[in-house]
């Protein structure tokens, strides 16, 4: 039996619900009185295809997390919705948030559904309110709408552009205010399917505050910080059930300021941590040299790891790499074709959380990027009328996604489950 630094007490569960709320206790994850690590994917728009319109798909969204569920994947981060104009080449489709205030009743129906079905399988969500990129809307929505004029899109106009005009966000209170309300109207909803306040929900593991919000700029730092704060305290007040988490990449979403890092985390309505890790995206591997430069890209993974997990230390927090991916070899995109790369990177993450968990430390869990599931992508650029996949709509469609048929890749999925399941056993 592993022996781990923190007792547990007996977690009394409502006869109504199948599991307790997650929570921290000594700087760990417990769940339903035990130990929580664990291997979980991104399904980014499980919510879109849990609606009845444009995008919804209820039989594929059952037949994913049924697949999910059987190979032990049982956390999944997910987009609670898009903002803004459909028809908008590299945004997500449709849309959730139309304008502020205005929202589009078949996704939130869609959300519904699939907590209602996760529920069902005793498998628990990550839900993310906002994004800093332009393929949710995010940012550059509010800043639109709070007066700042028509924002840039990289594919328009170059990420340089895109970057400077995001870095305005966290000077921007009323962009700020319009968010705080798209909060406190998802937080106070209750489930149509299922008659469940969201706050009550323990198929809700934690709210996040966004997918890798980011300042964009050493001097809006500060501003950073503060909003954050306000958004983690926010979130809290409206919600004193489930757990809250930032999205942050860690020091690479912080301009690379670890202290500003560290200040972030230890905010008191922060309960954990989170890192996410892209060595293509980050120049550690060459698209022609995936393979070769497989070492190195481990190496500089456990380097980032050990220095965010050093913070967690001193905090007492738990660390979850909820985002991390590895192309496929040959930057192909075909469902099936080669992974040996993407294999040897997800194997050695898994080692990692696995190492950790045996000694009891603070590497909780990670959220491989992304799944793709049962879909078979038609264009290299996804369009109105495809399947959805891990890629979002401005990645080419099957770089990073892992489908049913990527056999040798949910081999190595299935290996790291079952040795998590030993550990917490």
């Amino acid at each position: 039996m592993k022996k781990f630094p923190f007792a547990f007490l007996p977690i009394v569960t409502s006869y109504l619900l199948l599991t307790s709320f997650v929570t921290v206790r000594d700087g760990h994850f417990v769940r339903d009185g035990k130990p929580y690590y664990y291997v979980g994917t991104n399904f980014w728009y499980g919510a879109i295809l849990g609606s009845e319109g444009q995008g919804g798909d209820r039989q594929r969204l059952c037949r994913e997390l049924d697949a999910m569920k059987r190979m032990g994947i049982d956390n999944l981060r997910i987009l609670v919705g898009s903002d803004g104009e459909r028809g908008v080449k590299t945004k997500v489709e449709p849309t959730l948030q139309v304008k502020p205030g205005v929202y589009n009743d078949t996704i939130l129906a869609g959300l519904d559904f699939l907590l209602q079905e996760m529920g069902k399988r005793n498998m628990l969500a990550v839900l993310y309110l906002n994004n800093s990129w332009e393929w949710s809307g995010g940012y550059g929505f509010y800043l639109e709408h709070a007066g700042a004029g028509k924002q840039p899109r990289p594919n328009e106009d170059g990420y340089p552009a895109f970057m400077q005009a995001m870095s305005k966000y966290a000077t921007n209170d009323k962009a700020h205010q319009l968010f705080y309300d798209y909060v406190r109207f998802i937080l106070t909803r209750t489930n149509r399917y299922t008659g469940l306040k969201y706050v009550d929900d323990p198929a809700i593991m934690s709210w996040q505050i966004g997918n890798e919000p980011r300042a964009f700029s050493k001097e809006a730092l500060p501003a950073f910080e503060k909003w954050l704060s306000e958004a983690s305290a926010l979130i809290r007040s409206l919600d004193p059930n489930h757990l809250v988490s930032v999205g942050s990449e860690g020091s690479w979403g912080c301009e690379n300021d670890f202290e500003c890092y560290e200040r972030i985390c230890a905010d008191r309505n922060v309960d954990y941590c989170n890192i996410h890790l892209w060595p293509y995206n980050w120049s550690w591997a060459r698209q022609d040299h995936l393979i070769e430069d497989l070492g190195i890209s481990c190496k500089n993974t456990k380097d980032y790891i050990d220095r965010h997990l050093a913070i967690c230390d001193r905090l007492k927090k738990p660390l979850v790499m909820e985002e991390f991916g590895y192309p496929r070899d040959d930057f192909r995109f075909t469902p099936g074709s080669p992974t040996k790369g993407r294999d040897g990177y997800y194997k050695y993450v898994f080692s990692l959380v696995a190492d950790n968990a045996e000694a009891g430390g603070k590497f909780a869990g990670c959220n491989f990027w992304g799944w793709g599931g049962y879909a078979v992508p038609r264009h290299e650029q996804w369009q109105v009328g495809d399947d959805y996949t891990g890629d979002p709509a401005q990645e080419a469609q099957g770089l990073n996604s892992v489908f049913a048929v990527d056999k040798s890749t949910l081999r190595v999925v299935r290996q790291q489950v079952k040795r998590m399941r030993k550990v917490i056993r």
